[in-house]
This record gives structure tokens, sequence and C-alpha cells, in this order.
């Protein structure tokens, strides 16, 4: 199938946790198939709905697991908070940025003022970066909290989530929770208190198409291939943006009512 693949596109979109790494480390076949598109002369970029980690950390932690990514390899969901941020009047606001410190990072080059979580803090925006790097529940209820006075007083703090992904794969058989969950829980909480129009966060990464646009920047739609392992994000993202995908069926999802992806394997090693 590899083979097949490598005639046919010419960039490989790859998403990171799931199909290349867990929190364990490298999954069995992700360097191969690394070494394997390079050796062919085709691209790869990673598409990732991490915003906890800069393209500079990230590639590092890559390069320190032995896998051959640079900072020009990825394409992150925290990358679209500058044009975010500058088509939605957000430069210069005040931020509550959940996240470790590489996401008060992505939120400051978006132009972003970072603040801390209090129940009276005075915030023109949350972005909602990550599940760590902050005592969660802690900082979700001073962050609810905050939430409910700024809205009861009339005023609209934007809510963006770079990260839809409601959980991923730590380790084999192992999973957790990251933003997206974090967000559902203040989203549902929202909606207790403003049934008639509840507030809702920006979605900014994978499903939506634009986080494949920005990577694939001039290329044909048609030339790539996206591999990932969550249906609901990856492969959804994909049709989207008109791209064709393979769905890794040890990741996270392998049915979802009405997305089907154009191939599937049982793992990346499979596809060697």
């Amino acid at each position: 199938m590899r083979d097949e693949l490598l005639a046919k596109y010419e960039v490989f979109l790859l998403d990171a946790f799931g199909v290349l790494v867990n929190s364990v480390g490298v999954l069995p076949g992700a360097r191969e198939l690394i070494e394997a598109i390079g050796s062919a002369g085709k691209r790869f970029i990673i598409v990732t709905n991490d915003a906890s980690r800069l393209p500079e950390s990230a590639a590092k932690r890559y390069a320190d697991l032995g896998l051959p990514v640079t900072v020009e390899h990825i394409q992150s969901s925290g990358m679209l908070l500058v044009e975010h941020f500058e088509r939605s009047g957000l430069v210069g606001a005040n931020c509550l940025a959940l996240g470790p410190p590489d996401s008060h990072e992505y939120v400051r080059r978006a132009g972003g003022v970072i603040c801390e979580p209090r129940d009276d803090g005075d915030y023109g925006a949350v972005v909602c970066c990550d599940d760590a790097g902050y005592p969660f529940l802690g900082t979700l209820d001073a962050t609810l909290s905050a939430l409910f006075r700024l809205f009861d007083a009339g005023m609209q703090p934007a809510l963006v989530l770079p990260n839809p992904d409601i959980i991923y794969p730590k380790g084999e058989s192992s999973y957790g929770f990251t933003a997206g969950g974090a967000a559902m829980l203040l989203e549902e909480a929202l909606r207790r208190r403003y049934p008639d129009n509840p507030p809702r966060f920006v979605r900014l990464g994978k499903p939506a198409p634009t986080l494949f646009r920005s990577a694939l920047k001039d290329s044909d739609p048609r030339t790539a291939l996206m591999i990932g392992d969550q249906l609901e994000t990856d492969i959804a993202g994909a049709h989207a943006a008109e791209i064709d995908s393979v769905l890794v069926e040890s990741g996270v999802s392998a049915k979802a009512k009405g997305i089907e992806p154009t191939y599937r394997v049982g793992s990346i090693a499979d596809l060697l």
C-alpha cells in the first residue's frame, strides 16, 4: 500500500498523536513512513490540533525521539491564532490562556495580553489551548465565575478553542481528555445560565478546513493525503478541505456516522 500511495500523492499530511507519537514515545512504523516519504522525493507536514507546544518546541521533541522533523514540517492549530486575532479585533485584548507556557506564547504572538485566572478577571478573550499547565478544576472554576460575571454585565468576551479534540491517545489502550473536553465543560455550564443564547467557543483546528489549507498553501488538495486517527477531526476535516484520507484504526475512533475515509489501516506499520 505504501508504494501505491507514494506514487499517487505528492504531499502527506500527518496527524501527530495517535499516528506518529503518543505520550510514551514514537509509534511503530512512524519513523519508517517519514523516511519513505522523503526517499520518494515527496513532502510531509504534521497537521496537529495540539496548541500546547510551539513549532520549535515540538520539533525539538521529535528530534529527541529520533524523528527527522523540523519547524518547517509543523502546522499547528495554535498558529491559527494570529489570523483569528487580527480578523476578530482581539489584538491587544486581555486574555486568559488555558495551557502550558507555550500556549501562552501562542496567544502573545497573536497579540493577546496574558492575564492570570481570577474570579474577578477582566478578560476580552478566553483561549482554551490545552488541559495541562494549570490546576485544572480550580482554574476552570475561576474561569467560569469570571465568565458569568462578564456575560451578566452585558460584556461579550471571545471564547477561542484552537484544539477542538475532546480526547487523545496517551499510550496503548490509554486515553485522556484535552482542550475540547475542557471547553465542553465551560460551554455546558454557560448553557445552563444562558439557555436562550448560550456562548460557544470558536473552533479553529480540525475539523475546520483552515488548518489543512494553511498547511498546503499553494499546493493542489488533490495531490495531498491526510493520515489521522480521529474520524470526527482528521478525516472530517480532510473531507471539508477536499483531501483524500487514511484512517489509522489503532487510534481513537474507527466508526462515526456519515464519515468514511478513503483508506483504512490497522496501524501506521500496516502502510509499510
